[in-house]
Formats: structure tokens, sequence, C-alpha cells
């Protein structure tokens, strides 16, 4: 029986390896990762400002939120 060798690196982490297969200076490296950083901030705001818009939530909904225990015990 033949075994399937699973891709250890996702699409973009190769894509990655493959742009940057040269050293980067240590400010280009700063620079790089404060772009990702902000890609990955943007798309996490604006998901969470969907989900705002979409349950119709208010600063009211939101500080019942954090006077209510909202996780469940097992």
């Amino acid at each position: 029986m033949q075994s399937v060798l699973k891709q250890p690196f996702t699409n973009v982490q190769l894509e990655l390896l493959k742009t940057f297969s040269h050293q980067l200076s240590e400010k280009d490296l700063i620079d790089l990762k404060q772009t990702l950083a902000l890609f990955f901030s943007e798309r996490l705001i604006n998901q969470a400002d969907k989900i705002w818009d979409d349950k119709k939530w208010d600063d009211k909904t939101v500080d019942d939120m954090l006077t209510k225990k909202m996780r469940k015990s097992k």
C-alpha cells in the first residue's frame, strides 16, 4: 500500500520561500513583518466589523457581554 506524503508547508509558506530565497537586511525583515501584521490585522478587523453589523450589535450589547458568563462549564 502506498502512503501519501503530506506537504509540510502551506501554499503561502511555499510562495514566501520562493519569493525570499535570498537574505533580507534586518530593516527589510522588520518592514516585511510589519506589512504582514498590518495585512492580517486589517482582515481581522473587517471580519469583526461584519459580525458587528450582521448581528446589529451596539455598545450596550458589548457591555452586556462583558458582565455575562458566556462559557459553559463541563
